[in-house]
């Protein structure tokens, strides 16, 4: 029964995390508590909703949370999709995906904790209710003895990623060694071989591939997932003969792992959608003061380009957040010059800069600075090193968060443009460019007044055509 003190517990948490200086305001946060790990899970469009799934911790068991929406912006919560109950064996859930079955039913591919990999459906409007499988786990893990006189199977029961094709069901099991399997029945797997037909140069095979997510994209086939030294990563290539002949491999996190276990779904309008979970970089204090952790990626679509790469952008719908729109225009930058943008300011902002660099070696924008120049994280381009990279090495005077310089791979052809799409969410940056390449960093600025927005060039001359800011309205209801 509810109570006066359940009523003004709750309203008491909503107004605490309210006033949360780092919670993001339009990126998917779980709601309360602590999400580690936060996995994005069972992503499917289903009775015209899309639907996630995120695992949290309820007193240390793994649950699969639920949410669904109809923009990918504001999501309604549903009761835990999967958690143990007295009648099935697992100790927790961990990482799988959704697909649809043969009989047209929901079907949840998932790591039972301790017992193997199972299976749930469900044919429910809202998927509020799962049935798991009577004989659940559907490959078991294998205790230490039988891996002992086995002499090692050459597969793990973990993280399965599945799929039905024509009247055959397929799945892989990720691992250091992923594996093939595949049914007829939900209930009737068999092994069938090794993942890779071949490597790729520079990537070892025992590479763990774990959080697993495969799709046909183009003419190609993509698999993406982590390692869990690399973080996000994929392979583009062919699938024939039952096994995955890879063609080449791109990194999707550098100088650490903080953009993780990778989910996505293809939707009715064609597109490809991928979330990911980012890690929570304060500490554990700042986190068990503020209530709550987990954080995803926004939303992108993906597509591949012409060299079979991924191309990536956020979902056109993040654009209805938009207000209060700011914008500058053919703005001449000497060399090493660095300018204060004025009326754009803020921490949950959407930027659009469009620029070329005339000669400098590195140049961008600066977001979160301080106006004694304390704080700043460093957005730019360097065309000597030839990355896009996100500098958070003076992102916090306090001392939270990596002090770090995330940078991936990115060239501007000649005379080519550059287009930064630049997300700033409170403890959140995400960066875009030229819909080639995506960086992201977490940043704990410790100062209320670091707001200011600067551009900068170094070694060189910049020519800003266009550099325009929105706010942006939060999604999450707090």
């Amino acid at each position: 029964m509810v109570n006066d003190d359940m009523i003004r517990n709750a309203r008491n948490l909503r107004l605490h995390l309210l006033k949360d200086p780092y919670r993001p305001a339009f990126h998917f946060v779980v709601p309360e508590d602590y999400a580690r790990p936060a996995d994005p899970n069972g992503a499917v469009f289903w009775n015209g909703r899309y639907h996630l799934c995120y695992i949290y911790q309820d007193q240390g068991v793994h649950f699969w949370g639920h949410v669904s929406s109809l923009d990918l912006l504001h999501w309604r919560h549903h009761p835990p999709c999967l958690f143990p109950t007295p009648d099935s064996p697992e100790a927790g859930i961990f990482s799988g995906n959704c697909f649809i079955n043969k009989k047209g039913q929901a079907t949840m591919l998932y790591h039972g904790v301790k017992v193997g990999n199972s299976i749930a459906t469900s044919s429910d409007a809202q998927l509020d209710t799962w049935q798991k499988l009577p004989g659940n786990p559907i490959v078991p893990v294998e205790s230490a003895d039988k891996w002992r006189e086995s002499a090692q199977l050459p597969y793990a029961s973990w993280d399965p990623h599945g799929w039905l094709e024509g009247d055959t069901y397929y799945a892989i099991f990720g691992g250091v060694r992923p594996a093939v399997f595949k049914a007829r029945e939900l209930d009737q797997w068999q092994y069938v071989g090794d993942l890779f037909a071949r490597g790729v140069e520079g990537v070892s095979l025992r590479e763990d591939v774990s959080c697993p997510d495969f799709f046909k994209l183009g003419d190609k086939w993509v698999l993406m997932g982590i390692s869990h030294e690399m973080g996000c990563r994929y392979y583009v290539g062919e699938w024939r003969n039952e096994q995955f002949h890879p063609e080449l491999h791109e990194q999707m996190s550098w100088v650490d792992n903080t953009y993780f276990a990778p989910e996505s779904m293809l939707d009715p309008k064609g597109r490809r959608i991928m979330w990911a979970w980012i890690f929570d970089q304060s500490d554990e204090a700042t986190q068990k003061a503020g209530g709550w952790s987990g954080v995803f990626g926004l939303p992108r679509e993906l597509w591949l380009g012409e060299d079979h790469r991924l191309r990536m952008r956020p979902v056109e719908e993040l654009k209805a957040l938009r207000y209060n729109q700011r914008s500058h225009s053919q703005i001449r930058m000497l060399p090493n010059e660095e300018r204060i943008v004025e009326n754009i300011q803020g921490n949950v902002l959407d930027l659009e800069l469009v620029l070329e660099p005339f000669g400098a070696d590195r140049c961008g924008i600066k977001v979160c600075c301080a106006p004694d120049g304390s704080e700043e994280t460093v957005v730019g381009y360097d065309r000597v090193a030839r990355t896009i990279y996100i500098d958070t090495r003076r992102s916090s005077s306090s001392g939270m968060g990596l002090k770090t310089v995330e940078a991936g791979p990115f060239l501007l052809a000649d005379a080519e443009q550059l287009h930064l799409r630049i997300l700033i969410d409170k403890s959140v940056v995400e960066v875009y460019a030229n819909e080639r390449q995506a960086a992201l960093r977490r940043i704990y600025p410790s100062h209320p007044e670091s707001l200011q927005v600067k551009l900068f060039c170094e070694g060189g001359a910049m020519h800003v055509h266009r550099l325009t800011a929105w706010e942006m309205m939060p999604s999450n209801s707090y």
